[in-house]
């Protein structure tokens, strides 16, 4: 069995886990980073479909309130490397970056591959030693070091060693969990895993009727228990299980109590018109479509796949004339296209979600070190820990300032 000393070990090299190589290696501590994939941050190369959303361009404040669980435990790290820091970061390093709509960062290139790229490249002229290779266990020995094992047989010595595996999302990329094993070692506890950013199984059989169908410019509300918890305008999909799409993803990172909460979602279908103003509007339509049945004068309001969906809830018979549609048959019509109601049953399985929800309880973390407040010269980075966030660039943004003050943190021997 082979030996390596080293100031730090970083078992997985991930977003989280490079960051936090680079800082530390950039210090001047001898760096060990352990990841069984081939590739270095081979989550990170596929994120934003391919574009990678690097960051959000926006404040701490702002940061922090698309943070669901825990946020204020981010407070004190935001303020040593926020997304200011993390643009600067790529920008200097040879990776132009421009915003998008909702303060979204992308390379320039729209390529994911260039910000992976740009650390591993960072990585390696920092001078950290990387190995292919799976951490099996981590031991503490009574000079206070840690030994870590592998699957090669190998056996690494460190004062500091930063988990930064992941969660349980898109396990194809290595995500296998590791990490909650190797703290819950160590006493930490693990906060339940649940899916995050996941699409939603409704109940509705018509959802996968349209399985494919896009919708845009649609307001969806989604409620828990009849209270609305979430609600924006964009894009949705519908699936043959029910809806995704970034509306969706995005409602499902507010849905955190499966089997307690009841869960429903509404889809305004013309968010731009008032009630007032929509039913002036199918007024205008039914006289253009005079001595036409009902769902022929839609044809201009609606895309034909949801023509059917909206005349079953209206409630008005498919085969009646336009002119027959009294003023009450009219408002239903409004209210359904207004208020598009689906019940939501549960979600696609975490192997299917963007990110994992639950993790090493951040209560047992120093948010100003990311050193566990149990285990000293153990540290967390990334989603491993219970932090994730809504679409936008916050996920990563988490990775970074997360793998930025645990790698600053870190003492040489």
């Amino acid at each position: 069995m082979s030996l390596t000393e080293s100031d730090a070990v970083i078992i997985g090299g991930g977003a989280a886990g490079l960051m936090c190589a680079i800082t530390a290696a950039e210090r001047g501590l001898r760096v060990a980073v352990i990841e069984p994939n081939r590739e270095l941050g081979r989550k990170l190369r596929i994120t934003g479909k391919g574009r990678c959303n690097v960051t959000n361009h926006c404040s701490i404040q702002e940061m922090m309130r698309n943070l669901p669980m825990d946020g204020r435990f981010l407070y004190p790290a935001l303020n040593r490397f926020n997304s200011e820091d993390t643009e600067d970061f790529f920008t200097r390093r040879g990776v132009p970056l421009k915003v998008e709509r909702g303060g979204r960062v992308f390379p320039v290139s729209d390529r994911a591959e260039d910000i992976a790229q740009c650390l591993v490249r960072s990585v390696r002229s920092a001078g950290a030693f990387i190995t292919r290779d799976r951490a099996l266990s981590i031991e503490k020995s009574d000079d206070c070091s840690y030994r870590i094992h592998t699957a090669t047989g190998k056996e690494y010595i460190a004062p500091n060693v930063c988990i930064s595996t992941g969660g349980l999302s898109y396990p194809l990329t290595g995500s296998t969990g590791d990490g909650y094993k190797f703290a819950e070692k160590f006493g930490h506890t693990i906060v339940p895993l649940q899916p995050s950013l996941v699409p939603l199984v409704c109940n509705e059989q018509w959802c996968g009727q349209l399985a494919g169908v896009s919708l845009k410019n649609i307001r969806l509300t989604a409620y828990e228990d009849g209270v609305r918890i979430y609600s924006d305008i964009g894009e949705m999909l519908f699936t043959h299980f029910g809806v995704s799409g970034p509306l969706v993803l995005t409602a499902s990172s507010h849905m955190r109590n499966w089997g307690k909460k009841r869960y429903g979602i509404c889809l305004d279908l013309k968010p731009g018109l008032s009630e007032e103003k929509l039913d002036l509007r199918i007024q205008r339509d039914f006289a253009k479509y005079h001595g036409r049945t009902f769902p022929n004068a839609l044809q201009d309001l609606l895309i034909h796949s949801m023509i059917p969906v909206v005349t079953q809830y209206s409630e008005i018979q498919a085969d009646l004339p336009v002119d027959a549609v009294t003023r009450v048959q009219r408002k239903r019509l409004v209210k359904a296209l207004k208020g598009l109601p689906l019940s939501v049953s549960g979600t696609r399985p975490i192997s299917e979600a963007i990110v994992t929800a639950g993790g090493v309880s951040t209560k047992e973390i120093n948010p100003r070190s990311m050193e566990s407040k149990i285990c000293p010269g153990l540290y967390f980075a990334g989603e491993v820990m219970n932090l994730d966030a809504i679409t936008g660039g916050f996920n990563l943004q988490i990775a970074w300032t997360t793998g930025y003050v645990a790698g600053m943190s870190m003492v040489g021997r």
